[in-house]
C-alpha cells in the first residue's frame, strides 16, 4: 500500500510535467498554423504552468462546482455522515468534506489533493438506491481513493484535460474564421507550410490525446480502490451488491461532464454498455473498467 501511494505521487508529478510539455506542443502547433510559433509556444508554456499550479490548489473546488455539489449537513444526511466517520476511524483518515449532488443517477466521487484536503460527493440517487452495507462499500471505495492519493492525479486531470481541449478548440475556431490559411511570413515561397499542416493535425488530435490520458489515469485505480474498499469494510459482498445495482441502473449522471468522468465510481456518461456499431469506439474512451470485470474480481476475494 505504501509503495502504491509513492507510485501515485510520482505519477502526479509526471502528469503535471507531461501536461506542461503537451500544452507547449499545442502552443507550437497554433504558432505553426497562424504564425509567430515561438511566441505562442512561450505563451502556452507559461499558461500551462499557471494552470498546473492553479489546478493543484483549486481543482477540487472546480470539480465540486462543475458537478453542482452542495455541502451535506449532518442533520439532513445522518446515515451518510455516520458511515464516513466510522470508516475514517477504521482507516486512520481525517474526515473529508461531505457533499451531495441532486441527481437521480446513483454515483459518487472523491476529489482533493491529499487526505487533509479532500471531499467526497454522492448523488441523491445513490442515497435512495443503496442500503446501508452497499452505501458503506461505495463510501469505502471513495475513501480508498483518498488514502491511496488517487485523488491528486485524478483531480489535476480535471483541469488539465479540460484546458487542453479548450485551447485546441479555440485554435481550430480561430483557424476557421481565418479561412483555414496556414501560410505566413517566413513560409516557403510556394505558400505551402508543412509545419502548419502538421499543427492542424495536432490541434485536431489534441482533445483525443487528452481523453486517452484521462482513461489511462483512471482504469487501474478503480480496480485498486475496489480491493482497498473491501479491506477497509471487511465485507466484499457490500461493494459487490452496490456495483451490481450500479450496473442495473441506466440513468445517465447529468451532473457529470467529460472532464470529470474519470472521478466517478462508475462510468457516468452515455454509451456505457453499448454493444452496437459504435460500441468498440465507446469502449476505447471508457474511463473505467467494465463493471462485470470489477465484480468478478471482488468475488474472488
Amino acid at each position: 500500500m505504501f509503495e502504491l501511494i509513492r507510485s501515485n505521487k510520482r505519477r502526479s508529478v509526471l502528469l503535471v510535467a507531461g501536461f506542461v510539455v503537451f500544452a507547449a506542443l499545442v502552443g507550437a502547433a497554433i504558432g505553426a498554423v497562424v504564425g509567430n510559433g515561438l511566441v505562442f509556444t512561450l505563451v502556452a508554456l507559461v499558461l500551462s504552468i499557471g494552470v498546473a499550479l492553479a489546478a493543484y490548489w483549486r481543482a477540487d473546488k472546480i470539480a465540486l462546482a462543475v458537478s453542482r455539489a452542495r455541502p451535506a449537513s449532518a442533520e439532513e444526511f445522518p446515515r451518510l455522515h455516520n458511515l464516513v466517520e466510522g470508516l475514517c476511524i477504521a482507516g486512520g483518515l481525517p474526515k473529508p468534506g461531505v457533499y451531495v449532488i441532486d441527481d437521480p443517477a446513483p454515483n459518487a466521487f472523491a476529489t482533493g489533493r491529499n487526505p487533509n484536503h479532500a471531499a467526497i460527493a454522492v448523488t441523491t440517487g445513490l442515497l435512495d438506491t443503496m442500503n446501508r452495507v452497499e452505501l458503506e462499500g461505495v463510501v469505502a471505495h471513495e475513501l480508498s481513493h483518498i488514502r491511496n492519493y488517487d485523488i491528486l492525479v485524478s483531480t489535476l486531470a480535471v483541469v488539465m484535460v479540460g484546458t487542453v481541449a479548450l485551447i485546441a478548440d479555440m485554435a481550430i475556431r480561430t483557424m476557421w474564421w481565418n479561412g483555414g490559411r496556414v501560410a505566413r511570413s517566413g513560409d516557403r515561397a510556394d505558400g505551402n507550410n508543412p509545419l502548419g499542416y502538421g499543427g492542424i493535425v495536432l490541434l485536431i488530435t489534441a482533445p483525443i490525446t487528452a481523453k486517452i490520458m484521462q482513461a489511462t489515469i483512471s482504469r487501474n485505480r478503480e480496480t485498486l480502490a475496489d480491493v482497498s474498499a473491501c479491506q477497509l469494510t471487511r465485507y466484499p459482498p457490500g461493494l459487490i451488491s452496490a456495483l451490481e445495482k450500479l450496473k442495473a441502473a441506466t440513468t445517465v449522471t447529468h451532473s457529470a461532464s467529460t472532464a470529470t468522468a474519470h472521478l466517478w465510481i462508475e462510468q457516468p456518461m452515455s454509451g456505457v454498455g453499448d454493444d452496437g456499431k459504435l460500441g468498440g469506439i465507446h469502449r476505447m474512451f471508457d474511463t473505467h473498467p467494465p463493471l462485470d470485470e470489477r465484480i468478478a474480481l471482488l468475488r474472488e476475494l
